[in-house]
This record gives structure tokens, C-alpha cells and sequence, in this order.
């Protein structure tokens, strides 16, 4: 018996092993295909809609031309500079990068809506303190108004006026999306009891954490003694070898005005299956997301939240201490030859370009 359990132990072992090499290695570069998605249908998006948002048709209402047009054509510097002096509160309590909309007071608490490259989010200020709460609707499907003609807080629940939208490619325009309308006239109605659960009381609402596959009836999801409303890192246990420094040593750089822990709701989310690289011990906060579809919740596979991307490693033929990696955003690539040398690694670039 004791010989068939050291057999198993060392089976699961190696299992582990070259699961993470197969994971975060390559034996040639990898080729992105792109395949553009057919866009869900108006009866598809209602369908496939959480339970807990409703969905009600108006007959008077501000259609999605209306609203885009001019938001994007009236904004001027001094239309700006209004903006941000109305919304300064929020800008203040709220270090992360939103964009905000609909402010309204109700008593003592101030709310208004935001938005990130998450998704869109509930804004509150309630005695000084400031909360956040994700609304879990893909920026693929629901268009939210820029102006809101009604109050957005009422009787117990969130409202707000938009449209079902899918997004189309610009011709021309390499990476870049806009938006269609397939149907106007909507208010969308979410329960606040039901947006403002925290089964853990981690800071994180219960929407948010489902769609980012954290944990929402444990505050510290990985098991590493932080609270994941702290943690840099909240899916995986950091931990540190070569190869976890390698994949920190390329995430992006944010301002050095920033102060990166207090920056609570601004996530780098990639895409990617490798070990090495969930074990990264971050200065900005991340978020992973499967590669396999199948794997992802619903949001996240619906929903492009991913901005940047960073390769998986290819070993070089001549020195086993280094490697090929690159990393992309939007409008670059940088492709690296990556030597550990002396307990550090150090980038050479080699090929990429910029748009």
C-alpha cells in the first residue's frame, strides 16, 4: 500500500510539472487567429440576461443616436472642465479610472454610475466611505445612457435608460470598435439588495466576484492570508521563482502618481493558463480568465476586458537560461530574447512594432 501511495504521489507530481510546462511553454512562436464573433441577437441578449436585472420597454425615451451623437460631439474643453468639477467627489474618493454619469443624492448617500474597462459599476459615497458595485452587463450588449433623464435610484432599485447594442468594426481602423444600436427604448432595473450583496464582506459585491470567478462566500479566495479587496493578486497564491519575476518584470506601468493599492477596481485582466504566470507577485492588481471558452464565465467570455497580453515562454536551443517572450497592447507588440543571469533577468528587444 505504501509503495502504490508513493507511486501516486510522485504520478500527481510529475502530472503537475508538465502541466505547467505545457502551459506556459512553446515549441514554436504562437500565431493569433482573429475570429470575429457573430454578434447575439435582441432575443439572445434577453434570454441569456442575469436574473436579477429587468428589462422593461419604454415609450418615451432617448434613443442610442441621440445619446452618442452628442456625447461625442459636444465635448468640449469647457464642457470637460465641468464634468470633472461636477464628479470631483467621486474622482476624489475614487482614485481608480472611471468614467462617471447620472449623479444623484438620495438623503446622505451620493451615487452615481461608472464605468471601467471592466464594465459598468454603481458609484456610492455613504458617510464619507465610498463603494463600488459591478453590474455585471457586458459593454458588448447594453448601452447605458449618458444622460439620464430619470432618477437612477428609486424605490428600492437601480434604473437606468439605454439600448441593446452590438459592437461593429471600423473600416480602416485596425483594433478599433464602435457600436450599433439593434433596439432603443429600454430601462434597466436592478434590485439594490441584490447589486449590494457582499456574502464575504470583502469589499467585493457577489455580482462581481461570480463574474470573475473569485470566491464570494470567502473573503481571501486563494488562501494566502490576504483579503482579496487587498490583494494584488486575489485568484492565485503569489509565489516567487525565476519565472513569476520574469512575468511581473512585463506587466504595464501606471502613473507614478498613482497609488497602486488603493487603486481597488482597476484590474489588468489576461488571458492565460500558464502557472508561472498566476504565481506573479504584482505591484498593479490582475485578474486571470481561462484561454479555453469553456472555462470562462459568461462574462468574461462574451466580454472583451482583456488589454494587453503576454506570451507564453519559448525556450532557446543554445542556453537553457533563456528564453523568447513578448508582450502586446492594443497598438504594439515587443518581442524579447530574456536571459536569467546572476538571480535577474535582462531584456533584449528584438522585434515588435507600434500602430
Amino acid at each position: 500500500m505504501k509503495i502504490l501511495y508513493f507511486f501516486v504521489l510522485v504520478f500527481c507530481i510529475s502530472c503537475s510539472v508538465n502541466n505547467t510546462e505545457g502551459n506556459c511553454f512553446i515549441e514554436k512562436e504562437e500565431k493569433s487567429v482573429y475570429v470575429e464573433q457573430k454578434p447575439y441577437t435582441v432575443k439572445e441578449i434577453l434570454n441569456k440576461k442575469p436574473d436579477y436585472l429587468q428589462v422593461v420597454d419604454l415609450k418615451e425615451y432617448r434613443s442610442f443616436k441621440k445619446d452618442s451623437t452628442e456625447f461625442k460631439g459636444g465635448f468640449s474643453e469647457e464642457r470637460w472642465k465641468a464634468k470633472k468639477e461636477e464628479y470631483n467627489v467621486f474622482s476624489e474618493k475614487f482614485p481608480d479610472h472611471f468614467s462617471y454619469s447620472a449623479k444623484q443624492q438620495v438623503g446622505n448617500v451620493l451615487y452615481a454610475l461608472g464605468s471601467n474597462t471592466l464594465g459598468f459599476w454603481l458609484m456610492k459615497i455613504e458617510n464619507d466611505k465610498p463603494s463600488a458595485y459591478f453590474l455585471g452587463l457586458s459593454f458588448s450588449h447594453y448601452y447605458i445612457n449618458k444622460v439620464q433623464e430619470t432618477p437612477i435610484i428609486k424605490d428600492g432599485f437601480l434604473q437606468f435608460e439605454g439600448s441593446l447594442v452590438k459592437i461593429i468594426k471600423v473600416p480602416g481602423l485596425p483594433g478599433y470598435d464602435d457600436y450599433s444600436a439593434m433596439e432603443d427604448g429600454k430601462l434597466f432595473r436592478i434590485k439594490l439588495d441584490d447589486l449590494m450583496k457582499d456574502s464575504d464582506q470583502d469589499g467585493y459585491n457577489d455580482i462581481f466576484e461570480e463574474t470573475f470567478a473569485l470566491n464570494p462566500n470567502n473573503k481571501d479566495t486563494d488562501g494566502d492570508g490576504i483579503n482579496d479587496f487587498e490583494d494584488m493578486n486575489p485568484l492565485f497564491t503569489s509565489e516567487k521563482n525565476k519565472f513569476s519575476e520574469l512575468y511581473a518584470s512585463l506587466l504595464p506601468s501606471y502613473s507614478e502618481d498613482d497609488d497602486l493599492k488603493k487603486l481597488h477596481y482597476t484590474f489588468e485582466v489576461y488571458e492565460s493558463d500558464c502557472d508561472y504566470f498566476h504565481q506573479i507577485n504584482p505591484e498593479i492588481r490582475v485578474l486571470f480568465i481561462p484561454e479555453k471558452d469553456q472555462k470562462k464565465t459568461y462574462y468574461t467570455r462574451i466580454t472583451n476586458v482583456t488589454e494587453n497580453h503576454i506570451s507564453k515562454m519559448k525556450r532557446t536551443s543554445y542556453d537553457p537560461n533563456r528564453v523568447y517572450i513578448s508582450e502586446s497592447g492594443s497598438s504594439h507588440k515587443n518581442d524579447y530574447v530574456a536571459e536569467y543571469k546572476d538571480g535577474k533577468w535582462k531584456l533584449e528587444i528584438v522585434g515588435g512594432y507600434i500602430i
